[in-house]
């Protein structure tokens, strides 16, 4: 098999950053061959070639599992295409295939000559030691090697042992300060400050040891090299996870401005739509492109989909009547020669396959018990953590079947609102009273550390519904990701999005007539998503919910509570009519 020129052969030319070297890549790919592949055809041309990154072939197997089978795809310059497909497709090896930190089995992944990758992914590396502003400044690509010699020749320039060679070094220094300043390299630091400003730090966040962040700042600091780095392409393994609505938004007005290419996975639906042009997906080994947004690519596939099974069936019909003939006349002499013609044009007939349908359990729930009307009542409530005030004076009443979303920047205590009507923790001073006949279901991050990780998937809800019998559990676990084998998976070896699932999977079976739910989205795959929303909008009860995921929030509010400096503020519409009333998707954003 020919080496990608994307992979092993170029090792010389992948450089990596430390501490987090599996965040970050700057790669410059060797000439390669200008051919340009659409949907298996090779076409020829003269001059700069289209295609920044080219699949071409690949086939490739993860232990039993077959990834992609003949694959092809490219990303063109300047192109801004979204990454889907079902959980365990491959779309995290193709990017690995990409960066070469991995190969095809068969095929080859290469890329245009000179083009550099930045790659970010979800496995945070070490980091410590430095400030987080010096962290994203080192990971900005040539510049930051730049810089590093430059400080190199300046204690040079002040050691004595070195006197001898002080002519070369002023004359290299001369050098590399040109190509600094050619680079934009005095400006680095402020348009990293930029960056880390726009991703929600504040300035003493910036200058604090990077190491003492928690994993989701570490992820926006591994995030910020990628986008200071500004490389030729950009592969964002689901770069909109950890991040508030603020720096959601943010980041989407700066991949819209990005000039590269892009290649990314998301969660986020409306994230995707305003930015990506075109689809890619994996689809049982094969990769099929799509010209469009996230939203024009789920349409355009329910309709090739309702087509193919419409040729399917008429196929099927037709062959039935062959067959049918075949079997009447097969015994009889006289119509020997039209059997044998029919026989010989089955064989011959190109079979059209069924369309491949991804295997989506849909849930309902079962009916919750009446609350009565009054269902949460907050009364001058005063909160403060040290000497920061949360609130001052919090008033706040829901009412039965209110669907309340939570909005506020960092900070404004919306996840404190949250547990203090779930009574993980107590006002200050004020009351929190909760309604008649309310029962409540709270979804909190840190309700997975009350798995049992000796369980299994089926055991642990065993032991939470134990007269429910495993054929519902087993339908219940698959609606939330757990199919097939994944059942018997111990919970100690779940990621923290299957954690999360199994947690909401629980809450739900048993229905209360009150969700109060803290970013319940996180870590939910688009599919598992849309059948959340679908479920929780035919539900008959209360919610008061956090979310950063701006189609969830539009789809289940009818309410709005806004948490300000300035002060309270409550919308009786839902997010939808909010927007349309500020002007603004976030507090944050507002002048």
């Amino acid at each position: 098999m020919e080496r990608s020129s994307v992979g092993a052969s170029w090792e010389d030319r992948l450089i990596r950053w430390q501490p987090s070297s599996h965040l970050v890549h700057c790669a410059k790919a060797r000439d390669s061959m200008p051919i340009a592949w659409h949907k298996g055809a090779q076409t020829r041309f003269s001059g700069t070639p289209p295609y920044m990154i080219r699949i071409e072939n690949i086939s490739k197997q993860n232990s039993h599992r077959i990834l992609f089978i003949e694959a092809s795809a490219a990303l063109n310059r300047g192109e801004k295409i979204g990454l889907v497909g079902p959980n365990g497709a491959g779309k995290t090896t193709l990017f690995r295939m990409i960066t070469g930190d991995e190969t095809p089995d068969e095929g080859q992944v290469s890329a245009d000559k000179g083009v550099t990758i930045g790659y970010f992914n979800q496995d945070v590396g070490e980091m410590e030691g430095r400030s987080a502003v010096a962290e994203v400044m080192e990971g900005a690509g040539p510049v930051s090697v730049v810089a590093a010699e430059l400080r190199q020749l300046e204690a040079e320039m002040v050691d004595p042992d070195k006197l001898d060679e002080m002519d070369r070094i002023i004359e290299r220094y001369g050098e590399v300060q040109a190509r600094y300043e050619e680079l934009d390299g005095y400006a680095l630091e402020g348009r990293a400050r930029e960056v880390l400003s726009g991703l929600s730090f504040s300035q003493e966040m910036m200058d604090g040891d990077v190491g003492k962040l928690s994993g989701g700042w570490k992820m926006r600091v591994a995030l910020a090299r990628i986008l200071l780095m500004r490389p030729d392409v950009m592969l964002l393994d689901e770069p909109s996870n950890h991040l508030d609505l603020e720096s959601l938004i943010w980041l989407e007005e700066f991949l819209k401005g990005y000039e590269g290419a892009l290649l990314m996975t998301s969660h986020d639906r409306e994230f995707m739509n305003r930015i990506v042009g075109k689809i890619i997906e994996i689809d049982a080994g094969s990769l099929n492109s799509y010209s469009g947004d996230y939203g024009f690519y789920e349409q355009q596939r329910a309709q090739n989909e309702k087509q193919q099974q419409a040729q399917f069936e008429r196929q099927q019909a037709m062959l039935a009547k062959e067959i049918k003939f075949i079997e009447r006349f097969k015994a009889r002499a006289s119509h020997a020669s039209q059997v044998q013609s029919r026989v010989k044009k089955l064989e011959k007939i190109d079979r059209v396959e069924p369309p491949k349908r991804r295997q989506t359990v849909a849930f309902e729930f079962l009916p919750a018990p009446r609350s009565g009307e009054d269902v949460i009542n907050v009364k001058n409530v005063h909160k403060k953590y040290g000497s920061r005030v949360i609130y001052e004076g919090l008033d706040f009443m829901v009412r039965r079947k209110e669907r309340w979303c939570i909005m506020g920047v960092n900070g404004a205590g919306k996840s404190t609102l949250l547990k203090l009507v779930a009574g993980s923790a107590e006002p200050d001073t004020g009351s929190v009273a909760i309604g008649a006949s309310v029962k409540m279901g709270y979804f909190a991050q840190h309700a997975m550390d009350l798995l049992d990780g000796e369980r299994t998937v089926l055991e642990w809800l065993e032991d939470s519904f134990p007269l429910s019998g495993q054929a519902p559990l087993r339908a219940l676990a698959g609606c939330f990701g757990f199919s097939g084998d994944d059942v018997e998976k111990k919970c100690r070896v779940l990621s923290g999005g299957e954690k999360a699932r199994l947690v909401m999977a629980k809450m739900l079976f048993d229905p209360p007539n009150l969700l109060v739910l803290d970013e319940p989205t996180n870590h939910l795959d688009l599919d598992t998503k849309e059948m959340l929303i679908k479920a929780l909008s035919e539900y008959e009860g209360t919610m008061l919910f956090v979310s950063h995921d701006r189609h969830f929030l539009a789809a289940l509010s009818n309410r709005v509570l806004e948490l300000t400096p300035d002060g309270i503020h409550q919308y009786p519409g839902g997010y939808t009519e909010y927007v349309a009333s500020t002007g603004q998707e976030a507090p944050g954003l507002r002048s």
